[in-house]
């Protein structure tokens, strides 16, 4: 179908194509092709089999201790032993397996959504489609910032420039020509005038129209093996700083297993049964102070994490931004589209002798007033994505009905684009028979009386009646006319001196959930800066309905320039709102921010966005109206562009935070008493073991899902959006944080302690073991309840779901029971009966011993988890 698109002049307008030239392909032939031709993508690596995860666990330092302590079993002439701790390998690996298979699918869904979006024409409708559902004979419209998604020839075009550096390494761009042909096949990469565009191209200047030739393998792309695919994240700061706590500790359990298994050998008289033993003290010593989990909690909370996040409509391209998110202290947000709708509407006409309001007026548009819209839908283009220029051909076709096609056979041969030096864009329009050129142009107010050349008593006029509409929250376009020779257009519009036409005023209305978005921003402590390109007046008025702070103090476009990087880094902390900013001085504002020490979230949709949100802490592009370069550049993508998603994020971010602390808060607490549990026997040389191999693997149990299930799913706190951001330099493992884990950790091997130091003599090892071990699994699942909140109680938290909790405390419960009671069991983890008196003393002593952290949470001004 879209071959039929017929070539014409270079400029020809994209817009005044037919409904039936551009039709594009039907979905049914879309779909077969999709299906016969495959998708529109390169191979990208391949998910992990189960068998290669499975290999990845058993070079696991914790599965070979495990395996090593089975083998010992072996030796010692206890098969039962042996099969048992090699049972608890067999579930610890099902355990990582699931929790491996849980991350990589949620990292799959990441990818779908971060795919490159295309644009294109199907059935005469333009549709928004996955760039992997491209197919062969595809129409696409594509536009200044977009990547082309396949090998296509270019059928129209208006001043189409591509970035192909990707594929010649020429950073140049080239201009590109359209053509109506259908070549044999597309030309290389490089040089001027060629009609064909390439897969992984970027479109620096122009739009244009094109019909894929090739998709996934068969594009050019594909041939010479430059594979896009998503680049592996690379260790997170969390990451880094665990890894070496994890190394270090690693090094410190095979010292220990070292030095466990000699002393124990040495004091127990230097038999083979006391070396065997030492043998299992070392394991079980180098199982207890090897934290395997920290590795698998930050694996799993930042991937599940961003999936999470991905549910409240943001996408996260790089993992660390989660991190960050939680130190976030300022968010700078664009107005349109953000805070606003963007669904611009047009609201208002004025002239310097009339002024009507079209949702108040009814009947027909004036006739002195019609020159003023037609030549304001004459400066747009003919085919806008801009939701204001989209609002003036709505208009026109509305008020102007026979007009609203403009001029009759009227091309568009010339753009104007509009500059950081002159906020104004003008079209010439040549129409057949026609010596003359019309030039449309609109632009900011104070632009276009300047292009006018205003008296300064007319200038003052319009600035006037300029501010009185932006007072009222509306955006103001000024409007001015000229003709001149077709052949005596100039360089620059600049030396035009068109006549002064009037104003436009566009009405954006504010999202319905910003106010409550800013005020839960404030109440965190992050400050919220508007920045637009709008007059004053109206991004006053619009962050007075925004609730943002301080609105009167307005920073323009104009003031940054002659501000010096000093002058702005001081001005800029008590200034939200900034008005008249092109997006080039985006980045001038991100600089002053960071200068301060500010940690900055900032959002951005154009080409021209991309080093300020390269430059940001957490750059946030628009999803919906965003280019890709500024995708490209960014670290979350906002896919429907509201600010309240970017709060969702925020919040999310700190409790995604809050819970790997907590996770981590919950292992060094675990792993205390189970290395002093371990350690004690070993000098104490009238101690029995207290914690064999096998123990220690069914604790394993208890604490792997608890890290990766339990706090990974916990609701965020209470207090989560009235806490101040968490400083960037804060350490995951701080002292506070460590000590709380440590108390914890040290109370529970209180407790076990004296279980077995007043039970030892009456009840001999065996029973001393399993009341220990009894009150020992207690307190581990006590540390799970306490743990899940810093600021609620238990009875409190008890009301909050967690399902996974439950699977965890039934079956810890469940097991603990059995292993006690029936007595093969008994036999394997080296346990004797007991009354059942001093089983309820030792459990309640293993849940009394964490109670208490519950009372610290009732101390008013306590921070536990600061």
């Amino acid at each position: 179908m879209s071959q039929s698109i017929a070539g014409t002049a270079d400029a020809q307008n994209l817009g005044q194509a037919s409904a039936d030239e551009l039709a594009g392909l039907d979905d049914l032939t879309a779909a077969q092709r999709l299906a016969s031709e495959g998708a529109n993508e390169l191979p990208s690596t391949k998910p992990r089999s189960m068998a290669h995860i499975a290999f990845e666990v058993a070079r696991e330092p914790m599965f070979v201790l495990l395996v090593a302590g089975g083998t010992l079993y072996l030796m010692m002439g206890k098969p039962g032993d042996a099969l048992m701790l090699l049972g608890f390998v067999f579930v610890v690996m099902g355990i990582t397996i699931v929790q491996e298979r849980r991350t990589e699918r949620a990292l799959d869904a990441l990818r779908d959504l971060s795919s490159p979006r295309a644009l294109v024409i199907r059935m005469g409708q333009r549709r928004r489609i996955a760039g992997r559902e491209v197919v062969r004979g595809d129409v696409l419209v594509l536009n200044e910032g977009d990547r082309v998604p396949a090998d296509s020839i270019l059928r129209r075009s208006s001043h189409l420039s591509v970035d192909e550096s990707l594929l010649t390494s020429e950073s140049v761009p080239v201009r590109k020509s359209q053509s109506a042909a259908v070549p044999a096949q597309l030309a290389r990469p490089g040089g001027d005038d060629s009609s064909s565009l390439f897969a992984g191209t970027l479109i620096t200047a122009g739009q244009g129209v094109a019909e894929v030739l090739a998709t996934g393998m068969h594009t050019e792309l594909g041939r010479i093996g430059k594979a896009l695919q998503q680049i592996e994240p690379e260790p997170t700061p969390l990451q880094r700083e665990t890894g070496l706590i994890v190394r270090w500790l690693a090094v410190a359990g095979l010292i220990a297993c070292a030095a466990a298994a000699v002393i124990y050998g040495l004091s127990r008289g230097g038999t083979w049964q006391s070396w065997k033993d030492g043998l299992l003290a070392g394991i079980a010593m180098a199982m207890a102070i090897l934290p395997e989990e920290f590795p698998v909690i930050l694996t799993v909370f930042l991937a599940l994490g961003a999936w999470r996040i991905s549910r409240s409509r943001v996408l996260t391209r790089r993992l660390p931004v989660i991190e960050t998110l939680g130190s976030a202290t300022v968010l700078c947000v664009d107005k349109t589209g953000t805070l606003t709708r963007n669904q611009m509407t047009l609201r208002m006409l004025a002239t310097e002798q009339t002024t009507i309001d079209l949702q108040q007026s009814h009947g027909a548009l004036p006739l002195e007033l019609q020159p003023l819209l037609q030549t304001a839908a004459l400066a747009s283009k003919p085919s806008p994505f801009d939701p204001m220029e989209r609002a003036l051909h709505a208009a026109r076709e509305r008020l102007l009905g026979e007009h609203s096609r403009g001029p009759k056979d009227g091309v568009m041969i010339k753009e104007y684009a509009l500059s950081s030096q002159l906020l104004v864009v003008s079209h010439c329009w040549k129409r057949d028979g026609e010596p003359a050129v019309l030039v449309a142009s609109k632009g900011a107010p104070e632009a276009i009386a300047d292009l006018c050349h205003l008296a300064a008593e007319q200038r003052a006029r319009v600035t006037a009646q300029t501010r009185m509409l932006a007072s009222r929250g509306l955006r103001v376009l000024g409007v001015a006319r000229t003709q001149i020779a077709a052949n005596g257009l100039p360089a620059s519009q600049r030396e035009f001196i068109p006549r002064y036409l009037g104003l436009v005023a566009f009405e954006d209305p504010l999202r319905s959930n910003v106010s409550d978005a800013v005020n839960e921003c404030r109440e965190a402590g992050i400050r919220v800066i508007m920045i637009t390109g709008d007059y004053s007046e109206t991004a006053r008025s619009i962050a007075m309905q925004a609730g943002i702070e301080q609105p009167e103090a307005v920073i323009t476009g104009s003031d940054l320039e002659r501000m010096s990087d000093t002058e702005l880094a001081t001005r800029i902390r008590s200034t939200q709102v900034f008005a008249r900013v092109v997006p080039d001085q985006k980045l001038r504002i991100v600089q002053a921010l960071k200068s301060n020490s500010e940690i900055v979230a900032m959002t951005g949709d154009g080409v021209n966005d991309a080093p300020a949100l390269r430059a940001a802490h957490i750059g946030i592009a628009m999803g919906g109206r965003g280019t890709d370069v500024a995708r490209e550049a960014a670290s979350l993508v906002l896919l429907d562009d509201d600010f309240s998603s970017i709060v969702a994020a925020v919040k999310l971010g700190r409790r995604i935070y809050d819970n790997v602390k907590k996770a981590i808060t919950f292992t060094v607490a675990v792993h205390v008493p189970i290395a002093g549990l371990s350690l004690v026997p070993v000098l104490l040389p009238g101690w029995p073991l207290l914690l064999l191999p096998v123990h220690i693997a069914f604790l394993e149990l208890i604490i792997d899902p608890s890290c990766s299930l339990i706090f990974e799913a916990e609701e965020a706190e209470s207090d989560i959006m009235r806490r101040a951001p968490r400083p960037a330099v804060q350490r995951l493992f701080s002292f506070r944080m460590v000590a709380i884990a440590s108390l914890q950790g040290l109370s529970v091997l209180a407790v076990c302690l004296t279980i077995v130091s007043v039970w030892l003599h009456d009840h001999g090892p065996d029973a001393s073991r399993a009341l220990c071990f009894a009150a020992l699994v207690a307190s581990f699942l006590t540390i799970i309840l306490v743990n899940r909140s810093w600021t609620r109680s238990l009875l409190e938290m008890a009301r909050t779901p967690n399902p996974a909790m439950w699977w965890v405390l039934g079956g810890a419960a469940t097991s603990l029971t059995a292993i006690l009671s029936i007595p093969s069991l008994r036999r394997l983890f080296s346990f004797a009966p007991l009354y059942a008196h001093d089983l309820v003393i030792s459990l309640i002593a293993g849940f009394a011993c964490l109670m208490w952290f519950e009372l610290l949470k009732r101390i008013p001004g306590t921070r536990l988890g600061a």
